[in-house]
């Protein structure tokens, strides 16, 4: 017992020593700085600055003393009266130290001079009064005669000369900085829309920084009144209409948008105008994002193509429609994807129960982990790894989490790829949403979201007739099942794994060509946040088998798409990147649709949000065919389409010489 008791008192000894040793230096740091602190405030630093405006100082005092009584008498020097001499002499040791004093408290000795404006003036004015009242003060005070001007012409005499020293030290940068850093033949001709703060604050930081190698050459700005007027020198030529005309003129080589205010849709034609041009467009952000009047080069984005979209972005209160997952236990297959890790990002952030996410592809899977872990460290989630193909796997989550709503996403997307496994593409698509929603249905999930595509409408390839298998599925299940089944319907997604947006990105990266299937060809788009939206606010909507579609604005030409971003990162479409047609791939058509003449709209909440009305069919016969077509797949039949076409007749396809599945 004695050596238990003596074990027991050495960890408790060494777990004392051990939290006193831990704790001991985050107190001796935490006071060492609070004193640093303290004394960093008394401390007195001087700069090379500080000393040469120090010695410009000393000298202004002299200089502005004598000066002023020189003044007094008419620069008659016979005339002046000794005894005022003798004042000033014997009161300059005591008006030297007081000036530096009071400039030091009034920060002109800290100030950086570069960037000085009506505030640092208002602070020198401030600063040579103070002193000067403070200096006949004290003459007055000490007995020293002094005539009764010599407090205004000292006081107009000293702030002329600090002004002077303190902005020709400001024009003496200008000076070097244009004649001594990047050599004129680097630098690149600026042209701004917009004549307000942010714009100002663009030529201030032109001219005064170093590194620039842009000057502003012109202003344009929708205002008339502005019109031959100046901003800091800039001339402001006309409105937005005289651009094309103006790069000409000036030889601009790039363009930059200083309205931080403007909406999307002022943004959209003004960037219309500018890509008739040759130049780089850059946008500015609000002015409250630039720190002291400085612009760093990193804050100005591109201009994304999102602004180039021909609708305002949807909007979605999620802080009103996500009260539904609020303490629920979700399940998002696919959860790794594009649409999936952005639906669990948002599912994350509104007070989800039980966050599951499955994918079954494990680096995905990993990176929305940590991602949330990393934002969300109270988050309760689980990451499971597995597919959606795997009856028994699903079995053991269902079994195991008793998921209440789910959205699945897991899917076979990529159409060329799919036309080349076209068995792949049933078994993950069809019959994993089989399997999912019939899973959903039998432990009593109260919703459940499919993820679908437009490619869904009249399907030329097997990817789209396989997610039109998908919602057959899920309106077949929803009307023997409790579970409210729906599914959301949308166009391309911007910026998402297989877009042809990183693609065309990356071609102009190496210099072309940008590859475009066929000049004619158009698509809906919309951004990956607009696409969860929508689902999400489809699972608020989701009643049983219910189609939602998001009205997404009139079409993008493909074409005109790749021509934009080329022009928007400063070439000249067939010029400096060229453009290739290399035809229509397999299964690709030139237009999608939505929604299929059969299915009518109806309007829901949400004025951009429609609702398909549903497609009856034989539902016995439709699921002995799944059980073929399974079964087909899972034999690498050669017959597939065929079987596809039988149970969506819609789909059409052409016969293919060689089929991989």
């Amino acid at each position: 017992m004695k050596g238990e008791e003596y074990t027991k008192a050495t960890v408790s000894a060494d777990a004392a020593q051990a939290q006193q040793l831990a704790d001991e230096p985050y107190f001796a740091e935490k006071w060492m700085d609070k004193k640093e602190k303290k004394l960093r405030r008394w401390k007195f630093r001087i700069s090379r600055s500080m000393l040469i405006f120090l010695t410009l100082d000393f000298f202004s005092i002299i200089i502005a003393s004598f000066a002023s009584v020189w003044v007094r008498y008419e620069f008659q020097l016979d005339l002046i009266e000794q005894r005022f001499v003798d004042t000033i002499l014997w009161y300059m040791p005591i008006n030297l130290v007081v000036t530096v004093v009071v400039y030091y408290l009034f920060s002109l000795y800290t100030t950086l001079w570069k960037y000085a404006g009506i505030t640092e003036l208002c602070k020198i004015t401030a600063a040579a009064a103070v002193s000067s009242m403070l200096q006949v003060v004290g003459m007055l005070l000490l007995g020293r005669p002094i005539f009764r001007s010599y407090v205004l012409l000292y006081f107009v005499l000293f702030l002329a000369e600090t002004i002077a020293t303190r902005f020709f030290y400001r024009f003496l940068r200008l000076v070097r900085n244009k004649y001594f850093r990047a050599s004129a033949d680097r630098r690149m001709n600026l042209m701004l829309v917009g004549a307000g703060d942010a714009g100002a604050a663009v030529i201030k930081e032109t001219r005064l920084s170093k590194e620039s190698t842009r000057k502003v050459c012109c202003i344009i700005d929708r205002e008339p009144s502005k019109w031959g007027k100046r901003l800091l020198g800039v001339p402001i030529i006309g409105d937005v209409s005289e651009i094309p005309e103006a790069v000409e003129k000036y030889q601009i080589g790039k363009i930059l948008i200083t309205i931080p205010s403007a909406n999307r849709q002022a943004i959209r034609e003004i960037v219309k105008i500018c890509q008739k041009t040759p130049c780089e467009i850059n946008i500015l952000p609000g002015i409250y994002q630039l720190i002291d009047g400085e612009i760093v080069a990193s804050r100005l984005r591109n201009v994304k193509i999102e602004d180039l979209l021909e609708r305002e972005p949807v909007r979605v209160d999620l802080d009103a429609i996500l009260g539904y997952i609020q303490g629920k236990t979700v399940l998002v297959t696919g959860g790794g994807g594009s649409i999936g890790s952005e639906i669990c990002r948002q599912l994350a952030g509104h007070g989800v129960g039980k966050l599951i996410i499955f994918d079954i592809y494990e680096n995905n899977a990993y990176s929305i982990q940590k991602q949330l872990e990393w934002e969300y460290p109270s988050l309760d989630m689980e990451v499971l790894i597995g597919s959606v193909r795997n009856e028994s796997r699903l079995k053991d989550i269902f079994k195991t989490y008793h998921p209440e709503i789910v959205f699945h996403a897991a899917a076979h997307k990529h159409v060329p790829l799919m036309e080349d496994s076209p068995n792949e593409a049933i078994k993950n698509n069809v019959t994993g949403t089989y399997l999912t929603a019939q899973m959903a249905s039998r432990y009593h999930a109260s919703k459940f979201i499919l993820i679908s595509t437009d490619k869904a409408v009249n399907p030329t390839n097997i990817m789209g007739a396989s997610k039109r298998l998908c919602e057959m599925v899920i309106q077949m299940i929803g009307k023997r099942s409790n579970t409210e089944f729906a599914a959301v319907r949308f166009g391309n997604v911007l910026g998402s794994n297989g877009s042809v947006i990183p693609l065309f990105r990356r071609q102009i990266e190496h210099g072309g060509p940008v590859t475009v299937t066929h000049p004619d060809i158009i698509r809906y788009f919309m951004t990956i946040p607009e696409a969860v939206s929508l689902v999400l606010e489809a699972g608020a909507y989701a009643k049983n088998g219910e189609i939602f579609v998001l009205n997404m604005g009139e079409p993008v030409k493909i074409d005109d798409l790749a021509r934009n971003m080329i022009r928007l990162s400063g070439y000249e479409p067939d010029v400096d990147i060229m453009i290739k047609y290399t035809g229509l791939r397999p299964g690709e058509k030139l237009y999608e649709e939505l929604l299929m003449n059969e299915e009518g709209m109806k309007t829901t909440e949400n004025d951009r949000i429609f609702v398909g009305r549903q497609i009856d069919f034989d539902e016995e016969t439709f699921e002995q065919s799944l059980h073929e077509l399974e079964q087909a797949s899972n034999s690498e039949s050669r017959k597939i389409r065929e079987i596809v076409h039988r149970m969506v007749p819609e789909y059409q396809y052409k016969e293919r010489k060689r089929e991989v599945s």
